[in-house]
């Protein structure tokens, strides 16, 4: 071994950083975080194009217990995020623990503890393994043909290529996500024309987003308790928004809201709001907040195509009605291929069982956390612990504190690890199954990110954070066995 360290933590973004914080108070000192990037802040850190911003609320939207009474917006840009994580790393004294461009190629259990190996050749031997690498860090772009003859520049949200100058440019956007909504109007007053090639339109709300005045900052800095009424505001009005995700009836209510903006935003344009109309129930997509999008639509250098795209040219991109659309620059908006992160590496537990064939009907967990077979290995932002209502932060809390329990556990029976029976995680996941079948993502009439290729959503909580905190808050000792 080149080295033994009690517990690697993977990735530096929110999971990462807030095991680390935990497990120092916990007096668990002896870990290291391997980061392949650069710096640390994980999506904040990769997801760096124009007009990147978070659409959770900035107070919400941060560790419990490190709270900021400095954020500027409602809602935090990219940087503003970033230098906070930086932030907690400082505070908390974690940065000589990090190791920067180190990528995780594998890990192997032995019986006794996981041998931890990288991309270089090097093996680190470790008692737990935390793996925080979140859901949203490989980039999805999709297979077209002839993309490869493409002469102009072509690069994904998530890489931006800020060497290339748009100003004057001829732009081919595919995709109408999260990204897409943001960089659409932060890059469509520069261009010389923009062709937004749209496959499904997603609900868009307004968003609620204004500076936050010094005045209110410096009462949060004098007066804690009201920094914490204001995110306890914040965290209560969210919760509200599972009823609506778990019954469809009721989220039809709320599209109302949504088809009032839809009318508004495109009063005397019927064509272009036909376009832009969803035809699936709200909720059933991730829904989209933005201010400037729709006007970014209208604007005279703004076209949006709904033809399937069936291949790229040297000089443009070709829809099913045989039009050619010449651009210089592709720009895909296209997400990220979710759960792929883990099941890239080589993961080997319990018997010589590889992570990819636990995995083949589908990514499952005990609450997202910890595997069957695979003892003393945990997964932060783990399958079916992704929120469409609410911060993930509070998730990433909940199963630290789940990780720390189990950990605990270990050490007060004197044991080498600590494994989930495979008949707890299967009732816990046929379980989760029920619920989310009833949901609009299950429902709502459309084909999303949320659902894996057998149809199953291997994404989302169905359900309150609250219920969730609490199942988290001690392990159920049932649902586990302890290897001596």
């Amino acid at each position: 071994m080149d080295r033994s360290v009690d517990t690697v933590v993977v990735g530096s973004g929110f999971a990462g950083l807030g095991a680390a914080v935990k497990l120092d108070e916990d007096g668990r000192r002896d870990w290291v975080m391997l980061e392949k990037g650069d710096s640390l802040g994980g999506t904040w850190r990769d997801n760096v194009y124009p007009g990147c911003a978070c659409d959770v609320e900035s107070h919400l939207y941060s560790f419990s217990f490190f709270p900021n009474s400095e954020w500027t917006r409602t809602f935090a840009r990219q940087a503003e995020i970033r230098s906070y994580l930086e932030d907690v790393a400082d505070r908390y004294r974690l940065r000589d623990r990090i190791r920067f461009g180190v990528t995780v190629a594998g890990a192997e259990w032995d019986g006794e503890g996981w041998d931890v190996r990288l991309a270089d050749g090097e093996t680190i031997r470790a008692r737990y393994v935390v793996f925080g690498t979140g859901a949203l860090h490989e980039p999805s772009v999709p297979e077209i043909e002839g993309l490869d003859r493409f002469t102009g520049s072509v690069f994904h949200s998530a890489q931006w290529d800020h060497g290339r100058d748009l100003t004057g440019r001829r732009v081919a956007v595919i995709g109408t996500g999260a990204s897409a909504i943001q960089f659409v109007p932060a890059i469509a007053p520069q261009v010389q024309a923009l062709t937004l090639f749209q496959r499904t339109a997603p609900w868009v709300l307004p968003k609620p987003d204004k500076p936050i005045s010094e005045r209110t900052r410096r009462i949060f800095r004098r007066v804690p308790l009201v920094r914490a009424a204001y995110r306890a505001s914040l965290y209560w009005r969210h919760e509200a928004f599972v009823l609506g995700f778990l019954h469809p009836a009721v989220m039809k209510a709320a599209q109302r809201i949504g088809q009032l903006y839809l009318r508004k935003a495109f009063a005397g344009d019927a064509e272009l709001r036909k376009k832009v109309t969803p035809t699936f129930t709200m909720g059933c997509k991730r829904v989209l907040m933005s201010n400037d999008y729709y006007p970014a639509l209208r604007r005279d250098n703004v076209a949006v195509e709904t033809g399937r795209i069936t291949r790229i040219t040297e000089r443009g991109v070709v829809t099913d009605d045989g039009v050619e659309h010449e651009v210089d620059t592709i720009i895909f908006g296209t997400g990220f291929a979710v759960g792929d992160g883990m099941s890239r590496m080589a993961v080997t537990g319990r018997d010589g069982v590889k992570l990819t064939d636990a995995w083949r009907d589908g990514s499952q967990a005990l609450l997202g956390t910890t595997i069957a077979g695979f003892p003393n290995l945990f997964t932060i932002v783990g399958p079916n612990t992704g929120l469409g209502h609410s911060s993930m932060v509070l998730m990433v809390e909940s199963q630290v504190n789940y990780v720390l329990d189990a950990m605990r556990t270990v050490d007060t029976h004197r044991a080498v690890a600590i494994d989930t029976r495979q008949e707890s995680q299967d009732e816990f996941n046929a379980d989760i199954q029920r619920q989310l079948e009833k949901a609009v993502w299950s429902r709502g009439g459309c084909a999303s990110w949320y659902l894996d290729e057998h149809g199953r959503n291997r994404t989302l909580w169905p359900g309150y954070t609250f219920t969730f905190r609490r199942r988290t808050r001690r392990i159920d000792p049932s649902h586990h066995e302890l290897i001596a």
